[in-house]
């Protein structure tokens, strides 16, 4: 391709609302373009390096036995009624209406779809194990859309779906999936590494996250130094704070202390109360399912919001506002306590965290507005419904897994693996006949990968301070040549020759053809990071030679007799490497 004759409208200064590196550089060097909030348009370079990321994708899938089928973005909401995800969903849902009125929605995931179609068509055994896959758009009403291709409201998801007779055989698949994702992000030159993982409104009892170390992430990772142990903040649990609780009675009863105007755990940890954080009871109040629920945590911790659903068993509560709470309990935040509730909020469940356990000598709330209480001995003075961990780990506690020191890191999630179990099956009437005569139904797998956030996960990863740095495999070209002399120059007509033969051997090659000065050449090269750049001047050509200039490498001369083939050699290699 003669840039000429395509579209690579390059900036030079950075968009204003372009908040990481990845964004600007998407802008910047012509891969994408901004509708509105959450919607770009590709334009050719990122369009290659698109197609590149699902052909990747594709051959995986293909290579791991998976069945590539499209699906409808319109949905009838009731198989999404069905499942349940009409409701837990729903932030997220957009909604749409026909002419005649009729509701339908807009798929952000397809489990309800693919569950009614293997309910209509996978009847036995026999027919599995089978997974469907497709490549599509997927629609999500992000509250704040941001950074990019990372967080849209419109993006391209591989989304896949196994079906199995037995939970054996759903590991296996899940397995297959797994390590097929790991070859995945390889190829597409990513680090990336899986870490456990909460299911979040998906569902199910396992799943794992791919996620690519970056600082500009959203999520956060806990891993140790073996490289044994890795999981989302969300599902991360350790040996507990790095400071022990109390535990030591002071053998008093709670004593009701005035503390006017003190509302927060650093208040009350400040002079003249001098109450350590870490000797506090937080109390939070939660509405879920429209009934109050509290949640005890340690005053220097906060609870995990993902923890949080799993204990209360939906994704479906919210913090209670404060009329809510003095309606149920009594008293406003701040001066909130387990001890003292009303009789009229006796049957409000406490959920305490595992570092409370044992905990004495502490201090909480009295539940009356500017009174505490302390000599708090939480297994005499509280009721506790049922101990959990809802807390949020902190780096240097240690693993639970291994006793190692948990370090933390912020990475972007590209893909995402869970083992469903029976969950939409059993809602859906995805059953199959068994070997024993019965119908059970089938076991679920589902698997995505974000093919948008994937790429602009490549360039947050690959660049430097000129630029992209693209991998070869998913490079919008593998090389760009860029002689310096217009039309008709000799330094055109051996760039001609070198294009040629190298589009015969199906090397991928971009000729700068524009009557441009060198140094706008040189930056825009470095910007939109094609692999292996060409160069050819006057004088290395008067010299019979021309220069190969790896992306962020060391320059080489070579004959040009010899150029072809060793550029050749070049790009295979580097595919190779990443194979």
């Amino acid at each position: 391709m003669r840039w000429t004759q395509t579209l690579i409208p390059t900036l030079k200064e950075t968009p204003a609302d372009a908040e990481i590196i990845s964004h600007q550089l998407l802008l910047r060097a012509g891969i994408v373009r901004k509708l509105s909030g959450g919607l770009y348009t590709f334009l050719p370079l990122g369009l290659r390096s698109l197609r590149k990321v699902e052909k990747i994708i594709r051959e995986e899938m293909d290579r791991a036995g998976a069945l590539e089928v499209s699906m409808p973005v319109l949905q009838p909401p009731e198989i999404w009624q069905r499942s349940g995800r009409y409701e837990t969903a729903a932030d997220v849902l957009y909604h749409v209406r026909d002419r005649s009125k009729k509701e339908w929605v807009l798929g952000p995931t397809h489990e309800e779809v693919i569950t009614t179609l293997a309910a209509g068509e996978i009847n036995s055994y026999r027919q599995m194990p089978k997974n469907f896959y497709q490549i599509g758009l997927k629609f999500r009403d992000e509250i704040r859309p941001r950074f990019g291709l990372m967080r849209a409201k419109e993006f391209i998801m591989k989304d896949a779906y196994s079906f199995d007779a037995t939970d054996e055989g759903a590991m296996a698949s899940y397995k297959k999936m797994y390590d097929a994702y790991t070859r995945i992000f390889a190829r597409c030159g990513l680090r990336s590494f899986a870490v456990e993982a909460d299911t979040g409104v998906i569902g199910g009892n396992y799943s794992h996250e791919f996620m690519v170390p970056a600082e500009t992430g959203e999520n956060e990772v806990a891993y140790v130094d073996s490289n044994t142990y890795a999981a989302n903040i969300e599902k991360a649990g350790s040996r507990g704070p790095l400071t022990a609780t109390p535990s030591t009675s002071t053998g008093s009863a709670p004593e009701k202390f005035a503390t006017p105007g003190v509302v927060t755990i650093e208040t009350l940890a400040a002079a003249p109360y001098g109450v350590p954080a870490d000797h506090q009871i937080k109390t939070l109040v939660y509405l879920v399912k429209g009934k109050l629920a509290i949640a005890l945590v340690r005053g220097d911790d906060q609870a995990n919001e993902a923890k949080l659903a799993g204990t209360f068993g939906t994704p479906l509560y919210r913090a209670a506002t404060a009329d809510e709470i003095v309606a149920g309990l009594g008293a406003r935040p701040g001066s909130l306590g387990a001890v003292s509730i009303p009789d009229t909020a006796k049957d409000v469940p406490i959920y305490a965290d595992h570092a409370l356990r044992a905990a004495a000598g502490m201090t909480t709330g009295a539940n009356e507005d500017g009174f505490h209480l302390r000599h708090i001995d939480i297994e005499r003075d509280i009721k506790v419904t049922r101990w959990v961990d809802i807390r949020t780990i902190k780096a240097g506690e240690l693993s639970v897994a291994t006793g190692e020191p948990l370090k933390i890191q912020r990475a972007i999630e590209v893909g995402h693996v869970f083992k469903l179990g029976t969950k939409y099956s059993e809602k859906l009437d995805a059953t199959f006949l068994a070997e024993d005569g019965q119908r059970h139904p089938a076991v679920m797998g589902c698997y995505g990968i974000g093919v948008t956030r994937t790429l602009q996960a490549v360039i947050e990863q690959s660049n430097d301070k000129d630029g992209i740095r693209w991998p070869v495999s998913v490079a919008p070209y593998q090389v760009l040549i860029t002689p310096l002399g217009g039309s008709g120059t000799a330094t055109m007509v051996a760039a001609e020759e070198i294009y040629a033969q190298l589009i015969t051997l199906g090397i991928e090659v971009l000729l700068d053809d524009r009557d441009d000065r060198p140094g706008v050449k040189f930056k825009d090269a470095d910007l939109i990071g094609i692999p292996l750049r060409i160069g050819i001047g006057e004088k290395s050509l008067a010299k019979g030679e021309v220069e190969l200039k790896p992306r962020g490498g060391a320059l080489e001369l070579v004959p040009v007799s010899q150029a072809v083939e060793r550029i050749s050699t070049w790009v295979r290699q580097e595919l190779e490497k990443l194979k």
